[in-house]
C-alpha cells in the first residue's frame, strides 16, 4: 500500500490520532458537498409556500448547515479545528419530474472554504448532512417518512492533491 493508500488517522501500532498538519503549508481549500431529502409533495408544498408551522424550514437549514460547519471538529473526533472563511448553504426544491427516481423533496449543496494546513471536507459534509437534519426536524409533524440520501462530496480542491471532483 502506498503512503497515499494508507489511513492517514491510524498510526503503525494501529492506534487512531489526529494527523499532525504542523509542516503542512497553508493553502487555500474548498469543498463542496450535497444531501437529499425526499419527502411527500404535500410537505414540498408547505415548505415552498411558506406554511409550515415551525417557520421559515429553508432558512433555518441554511443557517443550521453553517453553524455545523463551524462546530465539525467538536462532532467528529479527528477532525482539526479549522478557521473556516467561506461557508455557504443552498436549499433548492426538487419537484416531480426533476430526479430520475420521481422523488420529490430538498437539495441541499453547501461550499466551505478555508487557507490552511488541512482540507475542509468534513465541514461541507457536514454542513449538508445538518442541514437535511434540521428540513427533517421542521416538517417531521407532517411526515416522519421523509428519507434523508445522497450525502456526498463533489468537489475538493486545494493541498497537496490538488483538484478532485465527482465523476
Amino acid at each position: 500500500m502506498s503512503d497515499e493508500q494508507k489511513l492517514t488517522h491510524i498510526d503503525e501500532k494501529g492506534d487512531v490520532r489526529m494527523v499532525d498538519v504542523s509542516a503542512k503549508p497553508d493553502t487555500e481549500r474548498i469543498a463542496v458537498a450535497e444531501g437529499f431529502i425526499a419527502m411527500h409533495q404535500e410537505t414540498l408544498d408547505l415548505i415552498v409556500e411558506g406554511k409550515a408551522a415551525k417557520g421559515d424550514v429553508l432558512a433555518c437549514a441554511r443557517v443550521a448547515g453553517v453553524m455545523a460547519a463551524k462546530q465539525t471538529s467538536t462532532l467528529i473526533p479527528m477532525c482539526h479545528p479549522l478557521n473556516i472563511t467561506k461557508a455557504k448553504v443552498e436549499c433548492e426544491p426538487v419537484r416531480a419530474g426533476e430526479r430520475e427516481d420521481g422523488r420529490v423533496g430538498i437539495h441541499i449543496t453547501t461550499t466551505c472554504g478555508v487557507t490552511g494546513k488541512t482540507g475542509i471536507e468534513m465541514e461541507a459534509l457536514t454542513a449538508a448532512s445538518i442541514a437535511c437534519l434540521t428540513v427533517y426536524d421542521m416538517c417531521k409533524a407532517v411526515d416522519r417518512g421523509m428519507e434523508i440520501m445522497d450525502v456526498r462530496l463533489l468537489k475538493k480542491d486545494g493541498g497537496k492533491t490538488g483538484l478532485w471532483l465527482r465523476d
